[in-house]
């Protein structure tokens, strides 16, 4: 009885063995909690069509939108743990805890097997054609003699926008008026339409726009000055020194999922960051190609969570 019971049990493990090593034999979802055509959309279906050519297998985008990312976020929590449930987040993700602790059904953390950051985009303060400021200097002395006056435009209430602005109105001792606008596209219009006056950005977002000239870029939030915007100095140069911002995408899993397929999930969003195909794609976007995989990727998050939280207690910030 034993031996069949070794038997059977030995069988067992190899049956389970070969399933994982199968990894994948049917289609796969990669949920993104945007609107197709935005940055992070983007980012999916990129990485879709990548992870679709190196592993044999469709891995379809599929866009839930709706309540700052939390839809997308709690259908992949609840998902099976297999590697056939994809999360594409982005920044905000690290946000949720801070504004909707209360209203969420998973931990942003430990709901999750964070697999890779892939990109990340810079964040950049721009001004409407309204202001007539062209440097940090000039915008700050502005803000100073008219505290309370100027206004900055957001994407929502606890958007990574909302976030890096106050953490830079806190660091230079500025006072603005928050305008909250239900997306990034509402929010660069009216922007450009001099209804308000200051955004910080990413890059991704406003980049035709300064390109154009409709947009004025006073600073970017990176250690060197960007490619895409030689002219425009880092935040250290226009002497804001020590201020850093920008927004990650990346790749996230139901918690539990299973060694080798995380492992197998985590090669290919890796090798997706290397690309040539990725980096081109990103630069046109204002993107570059980010890799912090695995325990770093999830002591990034823990990080961020906790930042964030301390941020919105400080400010007495909760999502509307």
């Amino acid at each position: 009885m034993k031996s069949k019971l070794s038997a059977l049990a030995a069988s067992l493990l190899l049956a389970a063995g070969a399933a994982h090593a199968a990894y994948p034999d049917h289609p796969a979802r990669v949920v993104v909690g945007f609107s197709p055509g935005g940055p992070t959309d983007v980012v999916a279906r990129a990485f879709a069509s990548y992870a679709s050519q190196a592993l044999g297998q469709t891995f379809v985008v599929e866009n839930r939108p709706g309540a700052n990312t939390i839809l997308a976020a709690e259908a992949v929590a609840k998902a099976a743990p297999d590697g056939y449930t994809l999360l594409i987040g982005a920044t905000n993700h690290t946000m949720i805890p801070a504004l909707y602790a209360d209203r969420v059904k998973f931990d942003a953390l430990k709901s999750f097997t964070p697999l890779c950051a892939v990109a990340v985009s810079p964040t950049v303060l721009v001004t409407g054609p309204a202001l007539k400021v062209d440097t940090l200097g000039a915008f700050l002395a502005r803000a100073r003699a008219e505290p309370g006056r100027l206004t900055y435009a957001t994407p929502g209430t606890g958007s990574s926008g909302h976030f890096a602005t106050e953490q830079f109105l806190r660091q230079t001792g500025v006072s603005m008026n928050h305008i909250p606008y239900k997306g990034a596209s509402q929010a660069i219009s009216d922007l450009m339409g001099g209804q308000v006056d200051a955004s910080l950005a990413t890059l991704g977002s406003v980049l035709p726009q300064v390109q154009s000239g409709k947009l004025t870029a006073l600073a970017v939030a990176a250690p060197k000055r960007l490619a895409q915007l030689p002219q425009v100095p880092t935040f250290d140069e226009a002497g804001v020194s020590g201020y850093t911002a920008d927004a990650w995408y990346g790749v996230l899993a139901p918690a539990g999922l299973p060694q080798d397929v995380r492992a197998r999930l985590e090669q290919v969003a890796r090798e997706f960051s290397q690309a040539d195909g990725t980096a081109k794609s990103l630069d046109a976007l204002g993107m570059q190609p980010r890799q912090t995989c695995g325990d770093a990727f999830g002591a990034q998050l823990a990080t961020e969570i906790d930042t964030y939280r301390n941020l919105a207690q400080q400010l007495g910030l909760k999502a509307e």
